[in-house]
């Protein structure tokens, strides 16, 4: 069964970071690339940033490009999400999966982050 369960959010001030954690299950992952996430009130999910399995970035939306980083330890089947200069704007519930069995595999819970003064 596929599963990924995400951590790291939280309530922090704008301009401050965070670091995100998925960890996958259920499936080969060092043979996929995987994305992150997310969906803000109202909004539809987006998806904002990829990894591929070789470790090159793809997809990266403009809205946090130059201030969110992705990485993976293929040892612990964990991809990260490294958030800076945060804004009121991010504040989402962040999900990772597998851009190539997404949306049919499921969703975790994922991890909420909010940028508030």
């Amino acid at each position: 069964q596929v599963r990924f369960v995400e951590s790291g959010g939280g309530l922090v001030h704008p301009g401050e970071s965070l670091r995100l954690s998925c960890v996958a299950s259920g499936f080969l992952f060092t043979s996929k690339a995987m994305a992150w996430y997310r969906q803000s009130p109202g909004k539809e999910r987006e998806k904002i940033i990829g990894i591929d399995n070789i470790s090159h970035t793809f997809g990266l939306a403009d809205s946090v490009a130059g201030r969110f980083f992705i990485s993976r330890d293929d040892n612990k089947n964990t991809v990260y999400l490294q958030m800076n200069a945060l804004t009121p704007e991010d504040t989402a519930t962040y999900y990772c999966n597998a851009p190539s069995l997404a949306p049919q595999a499921g969703w975790g819970q994922g991890t909420q982050v909010i940028v508030d003064a």
